[in-house]
């Protein structure tokens, strides 16, 4: 079925709370404003239970169908945090706050679950229960980790755990999503590298932490051409190298390098970081000084559950009339850490022709709202039918 009628009779209210959300950004777990929001409209809704303060300033809803003698409970995610970034849009409902923008669309994810949360708790056609998780800290905080961890899944019994996210790649209202691995994991590092430092015009007495770091970081870009097998994907990005001073004629004593690994595999992960530390002593071994590896895993590889997958394929064609397989991507996202625990599925909808994520200039699309609410409501529908 296409999207459903009542979401068009509900766009202009759900568009109006995207773009209040919008106005007003908060950033990583200081999402109090939208968390009260959220739990306000929640409770206007007559969800049967509304619980704030789940992993720090998260909330969970929790809608019974008509029925549930089947016992099962459905978990629908949206992330709710913005970006610590200056917003470029000229738009009159563009951000208020300084330094924080809804550059990744949070806004308008909000904004379709609690669409689907209304149509869910006016119908309640379904047999068993919903949590509607609402997150904070998805951009670089692991709200997802952090709500786990305070219970979520035990404490309401979820089963299975599905996500919509925007893609400004993708036409929009149209889905894509695949099996397996969709996203990768997110991890960083940052290499210490101690030498010797002394007069330029003397470089023998001294263990120069530039040269090791050159050596390094060229060393670093053999990792996945040499390690990886050329069918599994990874990625080794150094993206700072700090070493010296502006004086000409002084070695330094220290370098840093920073960056970033991405991969699939967990086995792939465990072995970069392992020849990531073997560089890392061989290079000190080699000129005498000393390195040391902080090796940071933020986020795991976010994996689809394959029946999953395929049944929120099947939910989103009968909402969009097809559903396309997802590009792998290595970017990641901390929904990952839900499908460490629960098996699900991560979707994405179509944003249209609009800025990349992250982007200054980005806006959610609004004419993406009734197929995202469509899908949340017919997936809960269709997974738990009333007999």
């Amino acid at each position: 079925m296409p999207s459903k009628n009542r979401f068009a009779e509900l766009l202009p209210e759900i568009t109006a709370w995207r773009r209040d959300i919008h106005t007003h950004p908060e950033v990583m777990y200081d999402t109090h404003r939208t968390a009260a929001l959220v739990a306000d409209k929640l409770r206007a809704f007559g969800c049967d239970e509304v619980v704030e303060g789940i992993g720090q300033t998260g909330v969970v809803g929790i809608i019974k169908g008509v029925s549930d003698t089947s016992g099962r409970v459905i978990g629908l995610r949206a992330d709710m945090d913005a970006l610590p970034m200056q917003e470029h849009t000229g738009l009159e409902y563009a951000s208020s706050v300084p330094n924080a923008m809804h550059a990744c669309g949070h806004d308008g994810h909000t904004a379709m679950l609690l669409g689907a949360a209304q149509y869910l708790a006016e119908t309640r056609n379904f047999d068993g229960q919903v949590a509607l998780i609402f997150q904070p800290a998805e951009e670089g905080g692991n709200g997802a980790l952090a709500m786990v961890q305070d219970g979520m899944m035990d404490r309401w019994g979820i089963d299975e755990v599905y996500a919509l996210h925007n893609d400004p790649n993708l036409p929009t209202g149209q889905f894509a999503t695949r099996k397996g691995p969709m996203l990768a994991a997110v991890d960083f590092f940052t290499i210490e590298i101690e030498g010797k430092g002394g007069h330029a015009a003397k470089p023998q007495k001294t263990i120069d932490p530039t040269l090791m770091g050159c050596q390094l970081h060229q060393s670093l870009q053999t990792l996945v051409s040499r390690n990886v097998d050329p069918v599994d994907r990874a990625v080794v990005s150094v993206t700072a190298f700090h070493t010296g001073s502006d004086v000409y004629n002084v070695i330094p004593h220290t370098a840093t390098l920073k960056g970033t690994v991405r991969s699939f595999n967990p086995a792939t992960r465990d072995m970069l970081e392992q020849r990531m530390q073997a560089m890392c002593d061989a290079v000190a071994a080699t000129h005498g000084g000393q390195i040391k590896l902080n090796y940071d895993r933020i986020t795991p590889a976010t994996i689809n559950s394959d029946q999953q997958a395929e049944f929120a394929a099947e939910v989103a064609t009968s909402v969009a009339g097809s559903c396309a397989e997802a590009a792998l991507s290595l970017g990641g996202e901390d929904f990952s850490y839900m499908l460490e625990v629960r098996p699900g599925a991560f979707v994405m909808v179509g944003n249209g022709d609009s800025a990349p994520l992250h982007h200054p200039e980005y806006d959610f699309n609004d004419e993406a709202i009734p197929n995202g609410c469509s899908f949340f409501a017919e997936l809960v529908e269709q997974r738990l039918p009333r007999s």
